[in-house]
């Protein structure tokens, strides 16, 4: 995937997001990545999944980890609580460091964990780092019916690109390997809510919820694994 074929854009938040020429689609949201971000992943699903449990210690997979943008949020997220996160990012195709520095996204995030992300960024990709003494970071750079970990999970960000466009992401193939690496009582969140996607969900073992979306959809689906 080549970087020639991306160009930031300015999103209705003001932030920005990367258009992968290649694939048709922004990484996040035209309506706003960062409002997009914290009210899927951070609002519908890591919030959600710490109140209702009173978790200190939670283990985030993202499917779909690209710029890093909900691995920000989530560092923003629990800056003033005490419990500690372990974050796993799924990323096939991962971006260059360079490309990463100019998403802006520093102005979203404390500049201490700005700084550790870019310093930790390349090597995330080939082993655990540590962001800081409550987040560790782990980038896998593989596609998603490659990956494997004995880890199990309690909160997913789907992040892939639009079943349009990646139709491979969201068929039952691929679902039911995600699943697998997920806890009981643990939380899938994404941005999108299909009626396959609910089946596919409830066949695996989840419980199904349609959720307020962010701004620019409806709806988003959260689900629960029984």
């Amino acid at each position: 995937m080549s970087i020639r074929k991306m160009n930031f854009v300015t999103t209705g938040d003001g932030s920005k997001t990367l258009y992968n020429a290649e694939i048709g689609e922004c990484y996040h949201s035209t309506h706003g990545a960062v409002q997009e971000s914290k009210h899927v992943f951070i609002k519908t699903g890591l919030d959600h999944y710490v109140q209702k449990t009173g978790a200190s210690d939670v283990a985030i997979l993202e499917v779909g980890f690209g710029t890093g943008l909900n691995f920000l949020q989530t560092a923003d997220f629990i800056r003033d609580r005490s419990f500690q996160v372990d974050y796993v990012g799924i990323e096939g195709f991962p971006l260059p460091l360079m490309t990463i520095a100019e998403t802006g996204y520093n102005d979203t995030v404390d500049s201490t964990v700005w700084s550790s992300y870019l310093n930790c960024y390349e090597a995330a990709l080939q082993q655990e780092m540590q962001i800081h003494e409550r987040l560790r970071l782990t980038i896998a750079h593989t596609l998603l019916m490659d990956f494997q970990t004995e880890k199990q999970f309690d909160v997913v960000y789907f992040d892939a690109f639009a079943a349009i466009h990646q139709p491979e992401m969201w068929n039952d193939a691929a679902l039911a390997h995600v699943a697998q690496f997920v806890k009981p009582g643990g939380v899938f969140v994404t941005y999108a809510i299909t009626g396959n996607l609910k089946r596919s969900m409830k066949s695996l073992g989840f419980s199904i919820e349609k959720a307020p979306g962010a701004p620019g959809k409806r709806e988003m689906l959260r689900a629960t694994k029984l």
